[in-house]
């Protein structure tokens, strides 16, 4: 029993709050140095299990089309997965090249995809889960903010595809409660009612459950007030 934990490899995964870890990578776009290299931009780190596979490409297809709606919100994507250069190249050009999937075709992938044959950016970032599978990354998406601090993270397994609007609506959302100092509501989306924070941030409870500051109030604990649409996508875009 001692041997088998000792035996045991160790998985180190960053948390919410915590620092991105630093790394030099070089990817289909040339060298990064991540996350200096895009300090004063949010941006979206993801990996996928391998080149050449269907789920993965039709992720890729999906991201690439979306990249405008990022850009957007100031927010860059990089790409990761335990293959070799050239085989990123191959594999885009095919993609570019070859596959059509739900309207989408002749998809050219512009942003950066790192080569990771060592593992050691994977492994870093916790991409690496032996009990999915040793050699191929996760699903992994990490929302670091232009400071390099990650935000807010999602892992998927192998065979489950992503919600690239779901990926989209947590930027948008963090981005909204930075700006406005709110929470945001399940399933929100610009232009829904947002959560103020509990008294003390922002009024007294009295205040809050006497409708003074602007607010719906349910009960001290939950309140709400209107944000509208026009006004979060004009303070949260670029």
């Amino acid at each position: 029993m001692m041997e088998e934990q000792v035996n045991q490899e160790v998985i180190s995964m960053p948390r919410i709050g915590d620092p991105a870890p630093e790394f030099t990578a070089v990817t289909t776009q040339g060298e990064i140095n991540y996350p200096s290299d895009y300090e004063g931009n949010w941006s979206i780190l993801f990996s996928h299990p391998a080149d050449f596979t269907p789920v993965c490409t039709s992720e890729f297809m999906t991201f690439a089309t979306m990249e405008s709606q990022f850009e957007a919100l100031n927010c860059k994507l990089i790409g990761l997965s335990i293959d070799g250069l050239y085989s990123h190249i191959a594999w885009l050009r095919t993609i570019k090249e070859k596959i059509e999937y739900k309207g989408m075709k002749d998809i050219e992938v512009t942003f950066p995809l790192i080569e990771d044959i060592s593992m050691d950016v994977a492994k870093k970032y916790g991409m690496i889960q032996p009990n999915e599978d040793s050699t191929k990354a996760v699903r992994a998406v990490f929302f670091v903010d232009p400071k390099g601090i990650i935000r807010a993270m999602i892992y998927y397994p192998l065979s489950l595809g992503r919600n690239f609007d779901e990926l989209l609506r947590v930027v948008t959302a963090l981005k909204a409660a930075d700006e406005f100092s709110i929470a945001t509501p399940a399933d929100w989306r610009p232009g829904d009612d947002v959560i103020v924070p509990p008294a003390g941030s922002c009024g007294t409870a009295q205040d809050r459950m006497e409708g003074k500051e602007d607010m719906t109030c349910y009960d001290w604990f939950f309140c709400t007030k209107k944000l509208d649409e026009e006004t979060v996508w004009k303070a949260i875009k670029k």
